[in-house]
């Protein structure tokens, strides 16, 4: 059986994020996600990709699929970065809160992820069927990736 663990990441988050797009009842990216910063480390909206709300989506379930039960704190913490504060040393700053909420709740109501009381975030069975399909299917058209 192939799991997330046994295929690039980049590949996997990838499928997955061509999946979610085709889920467009669903995964739809807020009306301020052309104008958000992904974190407070961050200069910049992020430009250059246009379908960065799915692959953000997409990643946050594979973080939740590995690291689970997690809340949004501790993904915030995945996602920051050094924060450049000019003449003053850096600092390690969160990502934004608001955006992982709002991807957790859209894989909430996709059925992909449930709620558990005091501990945070885990997989439900249907979101871990669905992500090692993914990565069943990353791994059957790459042949290198036999050595995974």
């Amino acid at each position: 059986m192939v799991t997330a663990q046994m295929v690039p990441s980049e590949l996997l988050i990838e499928a997955i994020s061509e999946e979610l797009k085709s889920n467009d009842k669903i995964f739809q990216p807020p009306k301020w996600a052309d104008f958000v910063k992904l974190s407070v480390a961050r200069e910049n909206a992020p430009e250059e990709r246009k379908d960065w709300w799915f692959i953000r989506v997409a990643s946050i379930l594979r973080k939740i699929y590995l690291h689970g039960p997690v809340g949004v704190i501790h993904i915030r913490k995945m996602y920051g970065g050094r924060q450049n504060r000019g003449s003053k040393p850096e600092k390690t700053a969160r990502g934004s809160g608001a955006i992982i909420r709002h991807a957790i709740h859209q894989l909430e109501k996709g059925g992909y992820v449930t709620l558990v009381a005091g501990d945070g975030r885990i997989v439900t069975p249907a979101g871990r069927s669905f992500v090692d399909n993914m990565a069943h299917k990353v791994k059957q058209q790459l042949p290198e990736l036999s050595q995974y």
